[in-house]
């Protein structure tokens, strides 16, 4: 399967902003591109890229005055499979982790775990196996959240999105990581694209989703607190503690968002190789 990806973002700025963006696709996936993937700024900016503290690529620029675009349009094969279902994957105890992975079993910025440990415990500390409690927080979150765009909000945390009931795919992600931390399941925040394929289509904008992902037998595994199923054609941008971690972009001055507009689709193979 191909998937054509990209976006259309532009900020309008009051004086020279310095940005940092993690808007490329994750290096686990380079393999996968089949076209240029370039960040491309407009003006033609001096930009650097590097790799964040989490393995994932940032780009570092510095924004003159006024509208600074962001865009990128790029090819990516797929396996074309949903994400994996593994039944049998079972919890490690916690003095058996690798010392990588044991900070995503602490509380962060979003994630707060000293406020939901209790609850997790009682409602999920009984369950037997690993993938069965994952999936038992995923059921849990799915249901407690009612998702819709106009509930975002970019301060909400773990604790206060269980208490609200709603949000958007970011505090569907901070709930269950957040409960999986609690009851010992490391878990870390993604972030990435995901189109609507294999599925009915969305009426509402593109954006950029949010994920988790939990280690189990000795692996990470994809899950999604708010489409509860398995899905076809993500593709991973940033893994971190939380969204904090992860945001697209981070201005450190006054910049105001003047356009944002994201691309997932899948391409017809034949058609593309005909255009070629």
């Amino acid at each position: 399967m191909i998937i054509r990806a990209g976006y259309e973002i532009a900020f309008d700025c009051y004086q020279e902003v310095p940005m940092v963006l993690l808007l490329s696709v994750h290096p686990s996936r380079h393999k996968d591109l089949l076209s240029e993937h370039k960040i491309e700024l407009s003006p033609q900016l001096s930009s650097r890229d590097g790799i964040d503290p989490f393995g994932n690529v940032w780009t570092r620029f510095v924004a003159p005055p006024g509208r600074v675009g962001i865009r990128n349009d790029f090819l990516i094969n797929d396996s074309g499979l949903p994400d994996d279902v593994a039944p049998g994957a079972c919890q490690w105890p916690v003095n058996e982790l690798p010392d990588d992975v044991l900070p995503f079993l602490y509380g962060s910025r979003y994630c707060d775990t000293q406020r939901l440990t209790e609850l997790a415990w009682s409602q999920f500390g009984a369950i037997a196996g690993g993938w069965q409690k994952v999936q038992a927080v995923c059921d849990y979150v799915h249901q407690r959240i009612q998702f819709g765009y106009h509930h975002a909000r970019g301060d909400r945390t773990a604790s206060e999105g269980h208490e609200e009931r709603v949000g958007v795919c970011r505090d569907f992600a901070h709930l269950a990581v957040t409960l999986c931390r609690c009851i010992n399941i490391p878990a870390r925040y993604c972030t990435g694209y995901l189109g609507d394929i294999g599925v009915p289509k969305d009426p509402a904008p593109m954006d950029f989703s949010a994920w988790f992902e939990v280690f189990l037998d000795g692996k990470w595994f994809t899950f999604d607190a708010r489409h509860n199923v398995p899905r076809i054609g993500r593709i991973v941008i940033a893994r971190g503690r939380d969204a904090a971690d992860v945001a697209i972009s981070t201005q450190f001055g006054n910049a105001a968002l003047a356009r944002f507009v994201v691309i997932t689709e899948e391409v017809n193979s034949h058609a593309l190789s005909r255009a070629a």
